[in-house]
């Protein structure tokens, strides 16, 4: 079986054994020993241990990842006029998308109207974390201390001093080549540490997805069901139909050969819902399947990691359209146009900030006039649709990583063309 096979079947089982340990654990029908043994041994122990332990490897090689490919990258292109046209055209994608994604959730919001007659129950409160001022966020992006952004996992200013040090090098003559011949060798180090992790990646989101599911169960999704059909179908609108649309228009590939190819990519994001601790597999997925040149992918791809929000940007319009509704107010269509701008560019502002799509809504509600409160409302669902929308946000990754190499030349269409039957390493996790 090939890695993405596995994976996938590792998913299937994870859902299917946390949701009878689930059933099982509600209906007492194993007694309560037997519950309790299997939620501190299992759930709590097996599952809990080896899920958490997969996901923090897999952030391990985040930092040094995104350190060692943007400053390989840069340095190949920073003497090239080219390198600000093509970060202008990444940027310029990742807001366009993110705008088109909230405008999709929030029509679709208007017209299924999850919120109308909804029981707001006892009363909730939620308290948003503090947003930083757009002044904070223009100074933190500049590092004082690259070490600690590092250590703290700051990617913005792990992505700006990389690119700064790329520059450097490419400007240092015989110098600077040898010091980009040491970084390129080290990239393909770690990218063989990323191969090693790949090979355990199954057990790991078998672990993960059961632990979650044991946890959770269907009621979950059952009480809030026409809220969380409207997101699902918000976000499968936008990676299928916009993503797509995108592909024949402005890469002119075959949107089903992009969408075999990232298979990986989505499993791993749908298991961790985190876009930083998939970007090992990203990085390789764009440059070994979709045929993306290193010194495009390796600035897009964690650019995009950091601030491309697609997936998080519908959840808050339709979260925003179902406060609206469930408490009985009318923002109007100068409140949704408000949304629309609001988030957009919140995208870019909160990037790095954990917690990023609470908060965002939390400043979008409150931008409009709607209750912070009602974000208690959904949060049950919540971690749920994190690890679809965070699939969502690695498709858009990819997408924009794809048009813009494409753009730039810089694009290997015979590799992307090739027949996947003849499985690469970044799929099979051999040789590397």
């Amino acid at each position: 079986m090939s890695l993405t096979s596995k994976i996938l079947l590792a998913m299937v089982a994870g859902l299917a054994v946390g949701t009878l340990l689930n059933f099982a654990n509600n209906s007492q029908m194993l007694g309560a020993t037997a519950n309790h043994w299997l939620d501190q041994f299992i759930v709590y122990g097996l599952f809990d241990v080896v899920g958490r332990i997969f996901v923090a490897s897999l952030k391990l090689l985040v930092v040094p990842l995104v350190f060692v490919s943007l400053v390989c990258g840069a340095s190949n292109l920073g003497s090239n006029a080219r390198m600000g046209a093509m970060a202008a055209k990444t940027l310029a994608l990742y807001m366009l998308t993110t705008a088109i994604a909230i405008s999709i959730a929030l029509f679709l919001g208007g017209i299924l109207r999850p919120g109308d007659g909804f029981g707001l129950g006892e009363a909730s409160t939620f308290v948003a974390s503090e947003r930083p001022s757009l002044k904070e966020v223009i100074v933190n992006i500049v590092p004082s201390n690259p070490i600690q952004a590092m250590a703290e996992g700051n990617m913005l200013q792990v992505i700006v001093f990389s690119l700064l040090m790329g520059v450097a090098i490419s400007r240092c003559g015989v110098a600077g080549q040898r010091v980009s011949s040491w970084f390129e060798d080290f990239d393909k180090v770690i990218m063989k540490m990323v191969g090693i992790l790949m090979e355990l990646a199954p057990y790991g989101v078998f672990c993960l997805l059961a632990k979650l599911f044991a946890d959770l169960g269907a009621e979950a999704i059952l009480d809030l069901g026409l809220y969380f059909f409207t997101v699902v179908l918000a976000l499968l609108l936008h990676a299928f139909g916009v993503y797509t649309l995108l592909l024949r228009t402005l890469a002119r590939v075959n949107p089903i050969t992009f969408f075999r190819h990232i298979r990986p990519v989505l499993a791993f994001g749908f298991s961790t819902a985190s876009s930083n601790a998939t970007l090992p597999v990203t990085l390789r997925i764009a440059e070994e399947k979709l045929g993306i040149d290193n010194r495009v992918a390796a600035f897009t791809v964690p650019l995009g990691a950091t601030i491309n929000m697609d997936g998080t940007a519908i959840m808050q319009g339709v979260a925003t359209a179902f406060i609206a509704q469930a408490y009985q107010i009318d923002i109007g269509i100068s409140g949704y146009l408000m949304v629309i701008l609001t988030a957009t560019l919140a995208s870019v502002g909160t990037a790095g900030v954990p917690g990023v799509g609470l908060i965002t809504l939390a400043m979008v509600l409150q931008q409009v006039g709607l209750p912070v409160e009602g974000i208690a409302l959904i949060i049950g669902v919540d971690r749920l649709l994190d690890m679809i929308r965070t699939a969502v946000n690695l498709t858009g990754d990819s997408m924009v990583s794809l048009v813009v190499a494409r753009s730039e030349n810089a694009w290997d269409q015979k590799l992307f063309d090739s027949n996947e039957t003849a499985e690469q390493p970044a799929t099979e996790g051999a040789g590397r």
